[in-house]
């Protein structure tokens, strides 16, 4: 099961905060990642990891339905590459703050 952004309000205001603010606190976060990835800005978030943009170039493509070869355009896309510290604790090394 996915963790969703209502599940990290909840969790946001079990910590104290009201519900609304937690709402708030958390739409302005999210926007203020996406601002940054829209402006090709990297957003590094230690001990987690690191968003970045990168451009895909225009590639060779195939329609599945009709086997018709045609050209993808190109795009940019968001990876994600998690810290060493979030890696280890994925890996249940044993690391802990």
């Amino acid at each position: 099961m996915a963790l969703t952004k209502n599940d990290i309000v909840t969790s946001v205001h079990d910590l104290g905060l009201s519900k609304r603010k937690s709402v708030e606190v958390i739409e302005n976060l999210l926007e203020i990642i996406k601002r940054s990835l829209e402006s090709s800005e990297d957003v590094l978030i230690s001990g987690f990891g690191k968003f970045c943009v990168k451009d895909k170039a225009q590639r060779r493509g195939r329609n599945p339905a009709t086997g018709e070869d045609l050209m993808l355009r190109g795009r940019k896309v968001v990876t994600f590459k998690c810290s060493g510290k979030l890696r280890q604790k994925i890996d249940g090394l044993g690391y802990s703050d």
